[in-house]
């Protein structure tokens, strides 16, 4: 590609909008560009990493079994409706109405369409395990879209589904998947950690794993551990288990009398403001909130200095969904304001986090305005029928598996891979015979990749030190060819030269031959991101010329070594 003619158009100054450096750069530099809110055009230069990343998902997925296939973009409402997830989705599934006043939606994801299709097509357990993806435009109604790709409403992604005769072919295909994704992101030159997760609105019956790009711009907390390979989601991420409740508590769970104090607390809401007025530590309290699971309140009781785990309750209660009650649901149930539930009478289901429970005692709220009270004792005082594992956990907590301490990073979703086991074939009734003719469900399981997301997880972890380098296998362009005078004669023979040399070995050089001033010409040079330049200066008349690699450190060489460099190390990056 000869660069006069390629559409680039680049920007000198960051964008307002674009908060995310991925964002900012590939804005500047002409890789896409805004129609609306959360959606975007790829111009050349972000098509062509886009259709690289394609291209290595393709190949890993070909390699491990798959069949690629289409998918319409516009599903039929009622498929969502047989499975059960047309209003568990929420307002983030976007729907609509033909002219016929029939009902669609337009797909952010696709089990509903491939349990459909595999049910009609697959009766025999002889045409199983079968393993079907595609590559697509996904859509969802995003709140805030923002980071640019990272968040967006319509975004490019490659979803895949297996189906197996029984559980231990759903295994089998889960690690094939789980293996193939560890290979796809390692091609794309990503640092990443595959780490435990919660199925979300997806669901299913089995293990789940995301893979995370860390970076610090991510939206999600990865959890790992500082000596073993514990890693997980925040959501789901665990530590080491707190010891029995001490002799205290088990002296009051066989007698003893209560001896809890009510407090005035006038206009005291808050953890810090509680904490303030007592003059104690906020492991001493025990917070009530209250939330909405599926429709029903519920109290979970975490340790004040703890956050409360949405996801944790839903998956202990076997919930959909859950939510903060508002503040007219609490005062119902409560009788007082937010700021001052507690468990002592309530009459509602406590959800009792591990910590609070192996508390001797502790400071609640007294479900009464301005009021606290002091020695609450968990066992006497209020139920512990329902104990689990009800928060977030905290950095430097021990690991559940070794002990070590556990780290935080950020970290942005890549990829999903999900046991579904039978949740949607059940809902929908996809079963098969099996060897003797009896009619059993399709064992399933889905996973995805955001190919966008991909594309702005490198651009977040290659942009460094002014300049955005590309890995060698996402490239748009592997060389930068740039004559720093295209009027200077000799350097334009030379650069040709170059160019016919490494376009005929493969290596899709981009040739620089704009009338251009030298500092244009790097400026954008930055910003389109080959990972080898080769510029042409002063020395071309005697056959020299500059080699820059990924360090962006520069050698002298003649062009003939630069052409014979830029192949072995395109091959070594590519091996």
């Amino acid at each position: 590609m000869r660069q006069s003619q390629l559409l680039m158009t680049t920007m000198r100054d960051v964008p307002s909008e674009a908060e995310a450096l991925s964002h900012q750069w590939m804005l500047r530099g002409g890789y896409i560009r805004q129609t609306a809110a959360g959606i975007y055009s790829y111009l050349p230069l972000g098509w062509r990493v886009l259709r690289k990343i394609e291209a290595i998902i393709r190949q890993e997925m070909d390699a491990a079994g798959g069949q690629e296939l289409l998918m319409p973009a516009v599903q039929p409402a009622e498929l969502w409706k047989e499975s059960g997830r047309y209003d568990v989705y929420g307002a983030e599934l976007i729907r609509l109405h033909d002219r016929h006043d029939r009902e669609f939606v337009l797909g952010p994801t696709h089990e509903e369409v491939i349990t459909s299709i595999v049910r009609q097509e697959i009766s025999s357990y002889r045409k199983l395990p079968v393993n079907l993806y595609q590559i697509q435009s996904k859509y969802r109604d995003e709140r805030r879209p923002r980071f640019g790709l990272l968040r967006g409403r319509e975004f490019l992604m490659k979803d895949a589904y297996s189906f197996d005769r029984d559980w231990e072919g759903l295994d089998a295909s889960y690690r094939n998947m789980y293996d193939t994704y560890e290979r796809i992101f390692t091609r794309c030159g990503l640092m990443f950690r595959a780490v435990e997760a919660d199925a979300g609105a997806i669901g299913g019956q089995g293990e789940t794993h995301e893979f995370m790009a860390l970076a610090d711009i991510g939206e999600d907390t990865v959890v790992s551990c500082s000596d073993c390979r514990y890693a997980a989601n925040l959501e789901r991420a665990e530590s080491a288990a707190p010891g029995e409740p001490d002799a205290m508590r088990d002296s009051v769970k066989t007698g003893g009398s209560s001896a809890m104090e009510r407090i005035f607390t006038p206009g005291v809401k808050s953890i810090q403001e509680l904490t303030n007025f007592l003059q104690v530590g906020a492991e001493q309290l025990m917070k009530t909130l209250i939330y909405r699971v599926d429709g029903e309140l519920v109290a979970v009781l975490v340790r004040g200095d703890r956050e409360a785990n949405e996801t944790k309750v839903k998956s202990y209660l076997g919930a959909e969904a859950a939510e903060m009650a508002s503040a007219e649901e609490v005062k119902q149930a409560t009788g007082a304001p937010v700021g001052f539930a507690g468990p002592v009478g309530l009459q509602l289901k406590i959800m009792v986090d591990h910590e609070v429970a192996a508390m001797a005692e502790g400071i609640t709220g007294a479900n009464q305005e301005d009021t606290h009270l002091k020695g609450v004792r968990p066992g006497l005082d209020f139920s512990v029928e329902y104990v689990g594992d009800f928060r977030n956990v905290a950095e430097g907590e021990p690991c559940p598996r070794c002990g070590a301490p556990l780290q935080f990073h950020r970290g942005i979703e890549l990829g999903h891979v999900f046991k579904l086991g039978t949740k949607y074939s059940d809902a929908m009734n996809g079963k098969y015979l099996d060897a003797d003719g009896r009619e059993k469900p399709l064992i399933m399981g889905c996973y995805g990749i955001g190919v966008s997301r991909v594309m702005a997880a490198i651009a977040e972890q290659r942009i460094s030190d002014g300049r955005l380098v590309w890995p060698m296998s996402v490239a748009p362009f592997k060389v930068h060819i740039i004559p720093v005078a295209v009027k200077d004669e000799t350097q334009m023979q030379l650069a040709e030269h170059i160019y016919r040399e490494l376009s005929g070995a493969g290596l899709e050089p981009l040739l620089d031959d704009r009338d251009e001033r030298a500092g244009v010409k790097f400026k954008d040079a930055d910003l389109a991101g080959a990972p080898l330049r080769i510029i042409v200066g002063r020395g071309a008349a005697l056959g020299e010329v500059e080699w820059m690699g990924e360090d962006g450190i520069k050698f002298s060489m003649l062009a003939e070594e630069a052409i014979q460099r830029s192949r072995e190390e395109a091959a070594r990056q590519l091996k």
